[in-house]
């Protein structure tokens, strides 16, 4: 992004109420006061905890060419602000301020927007887009998961005009949401990952989810492209709901479950998918992957099956972009899991830990047991399971099937944290695992408590919950 104080009041309809006028140019943004450098537009987020206007005097000494801010600030403040050459942009409401600048930035991006959305996997398949087209011109995307009201403009501003694809990660918690975030990102394309469970509390059934994702495809305009996984059993509602024949828009099918073309309803015939799919000791797949531009093998260094529809929805970006099959699977074999998203890690000590604990959701619980139980250990095999959260009546249900899963799975040991978990382990005990395989516990730090000791090289143990439950703990008191 690139706008004077002046312009950012003119954009938000604000006013610079410290009398700082100047020709200085906001290059960059943060609501951290600890990241200002020069050029910077500080914005001042009132949270819950902190409100970023007690530190706009530090991040304009720290070389803000302005603050946006929605109250005044002490007379006093406000003069040494002044003093070190910040403005002071005061707005009614600063995250609709910093949308709107987002709505005004992306009136002069140049290249391709692309929104991703789903239930699950749509971090690592923005990852996985974003990585693919990178390699065919300039490409920013959304960073870690900031994909909400704050995360979703700031990637329209972290782009430059000519940047040729802005790849926006979309989450969404009810109806109306993603409709909203695509009033202004306006996506050339759109891709749905899936329908699955998660949000489920607020939206009552996969149907009103199927809606609320659909949203993302009816903002795809006239000649815009439309992508749908056509192994999910909402595929063809999500293309209805979104209107995308109505619109002009095309609808583009992936298929990463190795289901051959013609055994799809002619509607639902991919033009994007995945044969002779194989799973690796280490649980990685490869495979063959087919597209209009040819076919070309694919080995994936990220573990998890269910990865395959994931590196078949970026490739089918990357060949509507005119790609090579043969670059598109180069970079997908090169691409490695994120942080806290089945990322396979060996501890000092030999255990084998797969951090998976950022997030989890019944769909994303039964990949990841699906992927541990087709790794191959050389010893134990421990599953560090928590609660999952936002699914309100459908809350017993959900971790039931996943006690059944987990019993499924072939685990020597099932730790169970917080109270929702306890249903897992009941269900997983009714399935036939040993009680005596199975604990119960009530955080994160008495799971570690349970493990520390116990592992021994060749081991290998999942971690796996809703973030509020804090597993984290458990990969870094394994692996450091």
């Amino acid at each position: 992004m690139r706008f004077t104080p002046e312009e950012i009041a003119a954009v938000t309809g604000g006013s610079i109420c410290n009398g700082v006028q100047g020709q200085s140019t906001c290059t960059s943004f943060t609501w951290d006061s600890r990241h200002v450098e020069a050029g910077t537009l500080y914005i001042a987020i009132s949270g819950q905890r902190v409100d970023g206007h007690t530190f706009c005097l530090s991040a304009a000494q720290a070389g803000a060419v302005a603050c946006l801010v929605e109250h005044r600030l002490p007379e006093a403040e406000e003069a040494q602000i002044a003093q070190a050459g910040a403005a002071l942009v005061l707005v009614p409401n600063v995250q609709a301020a910093f949308t709107q600048l987002a709505a005004a930035w992306r009136e002069k991006l140049q290249g391709t927007v692309i929104a991703v959305t789903g239930s699950s996997g749509k971090t690592t398949t923005k990852n996985l887009v974003r990585d693919v087209l990178l390699a065919h011109g300039s490409t920013v995307a959304t960073q870690g998961n900031q994909n909400n009201e704050l995360g979703v403009p700031a990637t329209v501003l972290r782009a430059d005009v000519d940047t040729k694809f802005v790849v926006v990660e979309m989450g969404m918690r009810g109806l109306g949401e993603l409709q909203e975030l695509c009033t202004f990102v306006k996506p050339h394309w759109a891709l749905v990952t899936n329908v699955g469970e998660s949000h489920i509390e607020l939206l009552g059934s996969r149907d009103g989810i199927a809606h609320a994702k659909a949203e993302a495809l009816f903002a795809v305009p006239e000649g815009g492209l439309a992508f749908v996984n056509s192994s999910d059993d909402y595929a063809v509602q999500l293309a209805e709901y979104g209107q995308v024949n109505e619109h002009g828009a095309t609808l583009v099918h992936f298929d990463g479950s190795g289901c051959a073309p013609e055994e799809r309803p002619e509607s639902l015939r991919p033009s994007v998918w995945a044969s002779d799919i194989q799973v690796a000791d280490n649980g990685c797949a490869s495979f063959v992957l087919h597209t209009p531009a040819g076919s070309a093998p694919c080995s994936l260094a990220m573990p998890g099956v269910h990865n395959v529809h994931n590196a078949c929805a970026a490739a089918a970006c990357g060949v509507s972009a005119g790609m090579d099959p043969a670059l598109i699977t180069r970079v997908l074999g090169e691409a490695r899991a994120q942080t806290g998203r089945q990322n396979v890690i060996t501890a000092p000590s030999g255990v084998i830990v797969i951090d998976d604990a950022y997030n989890a959701n019944p769909d994303s619980m039964r990949a990841s047991l699906a992927s541990f139980a087709a790794m191959r250990t050389q010893g134990s095999r421990v599953a560090v399971l928590g609660d999952m959260g936002e699914l309100g009546s459908f809350a017993e249900d959900g971790h039931r099937r996943v006690g059944k899963l987990a019993a499924q799975a072939g685990l020597d040991r099932l730790i169970c944290v917080g109270p929702l978990a306890r249903i897992i382990a009941q269900s997983a005990a009714e399935e036939g695992l040993a009680e005596s395989a199975i604990s119960c516990v009530d955080d994160a730090a008495s799971a570690l408590a349970q493990l520390e000791g116990s592992l021994h090289e060749g081991d290998a143990v999942l971690v796996k919950a809703s973030h509020s439950v804090g597993l984290e703990v458990v990969v870094e008191g394994l692996v450091s």
